[in-house]
This record gives structure tokens, C-alpha cells and sequence, in this order.
């Protein structure tokens, strides 16, 4: 049994359990049916996390909130748009990618200052200081956050294998979110910012030689049809957002949303480890089908650490309100 469906089989059986548990009050006559969006296709771990939890949902309520996932933009919303069609109740949930929100939200783009986060663990630290402003940033967009699940370390997809920074001067290469945008153009590079939806047909006509992303996304995009090389930069994280219009969470009865509240906390870890197996799994399937996974010179690494730097300080100028949870964060791991 895979660990995905070890996983699917936890969870399905917490979920039992929390419907039973549900008073009696909380069970609808009648099913409220709503769609949640998200850009990711149906093989990705976000989508399947969606699944899971729009079923442990079904099951938690007794059958009294039914959600269909429309995964790979089936509503037509970009990534981008995700924070303001849940604001707007155009949908009434969306699987959000925080760092793509900056145009509404700078705030949310803090995860995705280069090499800020090294690791889960330490993402988990930043959360601490940085979820309750996530929070504040979600109800003033007339929303509210679940759960939220990481990304795994990101990677640079290239045709060409280099052992210096030079070597990547003017190579057009696709970011997700200005963060990005701003790390690899500070390094030579010419990053252009492509909604995940337009980036197979980037990678296809050429417009594009590289994409910086997840290895799970390589794997979705079939990165090895078009690029060679799987450089592991680990330089942003980020996360997905489940977040829900508030007018449609307001109209559930106090028991269903506590058992939606209730279902999310206990899954939200559960799905974090999914993450970080989905990274291990994926790198597997890039070399598996003939991509090389790049050991980076340490010099190398040291140069792009040492040019994107000035980041940091220029993002907390941008985003005052990312100061004192980013300093505190800092403080904590004791990397101020």
C-alpha cells in the first residue's frame, strides 16, 4: 500500500468517526452542494487533499454539505484570481497559492522571499508568527482559512547544465510569483511570470527554457519532454489556502462548522506529511524518466544566496506588516 493510500485510508477512517460523532442538530434535511476551485489536476497531492477533505466533510456533516472539487481550472479561475473569486462569492472555495496573491495581498508573498524558509520544520516556526496575520488578510477578503499545506522545496527545470551563475545569464525561464520573479532576475536570469495553466504551452513553443517549481509539478507538466536538468536551489516555499467565502460559511449551522473546523485541524497535518513524501516520490519520477538531478558547486549556491540577500530587507520595506512576525521568526531559529 502506497503512503498516499495509507493516508486516504486514516483519514477516511477519522472522517467516519467524526460523523458519528456529530450531534444530531448538526445534520441538514436537506444537502447544501458547493464547488471548490483549484488550477491543479486531478494526479496532483493538493487535488487528492481536496478530495479527502471534501469527503471527510460529506461524512463529518452527515451527508448535509456535499463538495465537488473542479480541479484544472474547470471553473476558469487562474491561479491569481483564486483570493478574489472566493471574496467576490464567485465560488465558494478555492484551493489558493498564497505567493500568487501578492497583487491583492503582498503579505502572502512572505513565504516566498528567497531562502527565507529552508525547510518544513522551519516553515512551521514561520506559521506560528505568520498565520494570524494570514488570518486577518483572509477575513478582510471576506474568506477564512482552513487548513494550509506547503509546497515542497522548490527547484530550478532547465535544458542546460551549468556549475555557475553565468552560465544562466538571460536564460527565459517561468516563476510563479514576483518573489521569484525578482530572485532569479537579481541573478542574471529572465523570469517571466506564467500562471501554471500556460506554462506546458510556454515550455512547448519555446517561450520559455526553464521553470522554476515544485518537483510535483514537474511530474504534472512532464518536465522531462522538454528540459534535462532538475537543479535543487530549495530557494521559496509556499502554500495552498483552503479558504471559503464567509457569507456561504456563515449560513452552516454552529455544529457543522465546528466539525468542519475540527476535521480541517486534524487533517492539516496529516497532509503537510503528504507533502514532503509527494517531494521524495516526484524527484524519483524526473530521474526515472531521464531528467538529472544537478549537485549544485557549493560556490554556486553561495553566489545565489549572496545576490538574492538584499531581498529580504526589500520585501519588509514593500510589506511593513511582514516585519514583525518575520523578525520574530528570525529570532526564534536564531538566524537574525
Amino acid at each position: 500500500m502506497s503512503y498516499l493510500r495509507r493516508q486516504m485510508f486514516r483519514i477516511g477512517a477519522g472522517a467516519a468517526l467524526a460523523g458519528v460523532a456529530l450531534p444530531q442538530a448538526a445534520r441538514a434535511e436537506s444537502t447544501l452542494k458547493w464547488d471548490l476551485s483549484t488550477v491543479w489536476p486531478d494526479g496532483n497531492f493538493h487535488t487528492q487533499n481536496c478530495k479527502l477533505f471534501a469527503e471527510a466533510v460529506k461524512t463529518a456533516t452527515g451527508g448535509a454539505l456535499d463538495i465537488t472539487v473542479k480541479a484544472g481550472g474547470q471553473l476558469g479561475f487562474k491561479g491569481p484570481e483564486h483570493l478574489r473569486a472566493v471574496r467576490d462569492g464567485l465560488v465558494p472555495m478555492a484551493d489558493v497559492l498564497n505567493v500568487q496573491q501578492v497583487g491583492d495581498e503582498p503579505l502572502l508573498g512572505t513565504e516566498g522571499v528567497p531562502f527565507l524558509v529552508g525547510s518544513a520544520d522551519e516553515l512551521k516556526v514561520l506559521h506560528k508568527h505568520l498565520r494570524p496575520e494570514y488570518e486577518k488578510v483572509a477575513a478582510r477578503n471576506n474568506q477564512k482559512i482552513l487548513y494550509m499545506v506547503p509546497w515542497p522545496t522548490q527547484y530550478l527545470h532547465l535544458k542546460i547544465k551549468v556549475d555557475s551563475l553565468d552560465g544562466l545569464k538571460g536564460v527565459k525561464i517561468r516563476v510563479p510569483d514576483k518573489n521569484a520573479q525578482d530572485m532569479l532576475a537579481a541573478i542574471g536570469m529572465a523570469p517571466i511570470l506564467i500562471p501554471w495553466g500556460e506554462t506546458i504551452p510556454a515550455l512547448a513553443s519555446g517561450a520559455v527554457a526553464g521553470v522554476s517549481t515544485s518537483a510535483t509539478s514537474g511530474v504534472d507538466g512532464k518536465f522531462w519532454e522538454f528540459l534535462k536538468y532538475v537543479y535543487p536551489t530549495n530557494h521559496t516555499w509556499s502554500c495552498q489556502m483552503m479558504n471559503v467565502n464567509l457569507a456561504a460559511w456563515k449560513k452552516l449551522p454552529a455544529a457543522q462548522q465546528k466539525a468542519i473546523e475540527d476535521l480541517a485541524k486534524k487533517l492539516e497535518p496529516e497532509f503537510w506529511a503528504v507533502s514532503i513524501q509527494n517531494d521524495k516520490d516526484s524527484v524519483k519520477k524526473l530521474t526515472d524518466n531521464g531528467m538529472e538531478l544537478v549537485k549544485i558547486p557549493p560556490a554556486m549556491m553561495k553566489e545565489l544566496r549572496s545576490k538574492t540577500a538584499p531581498l529580504l530587507d526589500a520585501f519588509l520595506k514593500r510589506v511593513p506588516t511582514a516585519e514583525k512576525p518575520v523578525r520574530a521568526y528570525l529570532a526564534e531559529l536564531k538566524k537574525s
